[in-house]
């Protein structure tokens, strides 16, 4: 996830971009083969004891990064404008997921993906093309910024897409499918929510996760839809607590890699 809002050139050219992509075929019945990506998510993520989705990096053989490839090599080969909403859904948040892994792996061992520079001027590779699709150029912010969050404006999606970081939601231990994505979009949402990275109350004080800073339009007009959003995923503790707050009071992001090695 890049760190910084859209200019008002990026929403220029944003709404351009959308506009490539928004075509669909709701009568399609082609499928898109997630199993490259389901088996190497079931392999390689482990959770820690706080509930936090952990990726081994180091563990990846030789032989799954050739699968890590190949999986992306076929979405690529798709024609996506030709699927359905729902398998566009799932495609576009696997891509942005598998390509994220794959530029870990072309720059590991680091301890940030902001580490990781294609410029003097910027840290991280969300700005950078990193895959092509349809022949067109894409880089992690398109994908994120003019593809998922203009055509499918489900603030969820912040949930299910992962920027290999300590405090982004969770990367899940399976495959996005037009089938599962909705249970995927809320089971996200809930584990973000409910751990100390998302949301907790201290000492009387809301701190939130940045995301809820950097995309705080995506949840709410305002902090006070914002805590409702949060209100509607609280588990009984948090919900509590958030009962005696109003406010947001600050944020915070760690960008520590999301592995366990």
């Amino acid at each position: 996830m890049a760190v910084f809002m859209a200019t008002l050139v990026l929403s220029v050219q944003s709404s351009f971009a959308a506009s490539q992509w928004q075509q669909s075929n709701e009568s399609s019945a082609l499928n898109v083969d997630h199993s490259q990506w389901d088996a190497l998510l079931a392999k390689h993520i482990q959770a820690d004891a706080t509930g936090v989705n952990l990726f081994s990096y180091s563990a990846m053989s030789e032989a799954d990064q050739t699968k890590l490839t190949s999986y992306i090599e076929r979405l690529e080969n798709t024609e996506v404008t030709s699927l359905s909403r729902a398998q566009q859904k799932a495609f576009w948040i696997n891509l942005y997921n598998a390509v994220t892994v794959q530029v870990i792996l072309d720059h590991y061992p680091l301890e940030s993906i902001r580490d990781i520079s294609f410029s003097l001027f910027k840290k991280g590779p969300w700005a950078e093309p990193l895959t092509t699709v349809q022949g067109t150029k894409l880089s992690l912010d398109n994908i994120e910024h003019d593809i998922l969050r203009p055509i499918f404006k489900d603030a969820r999606l912040h949930y299910a897409v992962n920027c290999a970081s300590y405090s982004c939601p969770n990367l899940q231990d399976k495959a996005f499918t037009a089938s599962n994505s909705e249970a995927l979009l809320e089971l996200g949402a809930q584990q973000y929510i409910n751990h100390a990275r998302g949301a907790k109350v201290k000492d009387g004080e809301l701190m939130l996760s940045s995301i809820y800073k950097w995309y705080g339009d995506d949840f709410g007009r305002n902090e006070g839809e914002i805590i409702d959003h949060l209100r509607d995923y609280a588990q009984p503790a948090l919900l509590e607590a958030l009962s005696t707050v109003d406010r947001i009071d600050d944020f915070d992001y760690d960008w520590t890699l999301n592995t366990h090695e």
